[in-house]
């Protein structure tokens, strides 16, 4: 589904498919996927509707709090997890260190006994190596971009607004605005392909804003269309762009994010 092997060349510095780089600035691990199955609260898990595979599958995993908490995290930290391919997820530590909500795994794909391919038909890639699963995802919202597959590194990264000016709306709307809202769909829903402003941290997905944003070139109807069902747009059998349907993306907040992006089509870096 995504391309390996221009990730690699892509993102230096990415460790080999072997091993998870976990930094939080000041700690550093680096675990070995053979220390990370034998590790003491490894366990075999179900996974009733698997996001990337869209069937039940099971898997061999460790719960992500402990390693998140071995490196140091607190709940108040920003997770940024990179694949192998560039895809970047950025989600909040306190949902991954939550306890009482959805429980986030981390899949190792034995050497022995390989995932099937994420899409048939396409490069032959699994969602191994190693791959953020939910248990109970719906107790705490989790979307399909909070599932990363083929994951390399794991870090400790400042807010978004803070590592990334360019993506802020202006700073005079009310705290209540819907561009406001709709910069945290965007953030949630977008970020991980996108990036707006030539900023962000993902490398899949044409930016958002430059040299057009979609609104200047889209009807709203149909690009709102294109983000529930891209494929009923534009058929494409390497199209990488899953559907948002109003369980992951209500209307309200699609109409959230339709704001948002009209307005930082008047905010263009130059």
């Amino acid at each position: 589904m995504r391309h390996l092997f221009a990730a690699l060349l892509s993102l230096p510095g990415l460790v080999g498919a072997a091993m998870l780089s976990i930094n939080n600035g000041n700690t550093h691990l680096e675990l070995e996927k053979p220390a990370l199955l034998s590790h003491s609260e490894a366990r075999d898990i179900d996974i009733p509707n698997d996001v990337s595979y869209q069937r039940p599958m099971r898997y061999r995993a460790v719960p992500f709090a402990p390693l998140l908490k071995q490196a140091g995290f607190k709940a108040s930290d920003t997770v940024r997890i990179v694949a192998l391919d560039g895809f970047a997820a950025t989600l909040p530590a306190s949902l991954l260190l939550n306890e009482n909500g959805a429980e986030p795994w981390l899949a190792i794909e034995p050497d022995e006994a390989r995932w099937p391919p994420v899409k048939p038909g396409g490069d032959g890639a699994s969602a191994g190596p190693l791959y953020l699963v939910w248990l109970n995802p719906e107790k705490s919202k989790v979307t399909p971009e909070q599932w990363p597959y083929q994951i390399a590194r794991i870090d400790r990264v400042a807010a978004i607004e803070e590592r990334y000016p360019a993506l802020a709306p202006a700073a005079t709307l009310a705290a209540d605005s819907p561009v406001r809202a709709g910069f945290a769909m965007f953030q949630k829903h977008c970020m991980a392909c996108h990036t707006l402003n030539r900023a962000g941290d993902a490398n899949l997905g044409p930016d958002l804003n430059v040299p057009r944003n979609p609104t200047e070139y889209l009807r709203e109807p149909y690009l709102q269309v294109l983000i529930r069902n891209p494929q009923s747009l534009r058929s494409w059998g390497k199209a990488q762009m899953p559907a948002f349907s109003e369980d992951t993306l209500s209307e309200t907040e699609l109409n959230q994010l339709m704001r948002y992006l009209k307005h930082m089509a008047t905010r263009k870096v130059r």
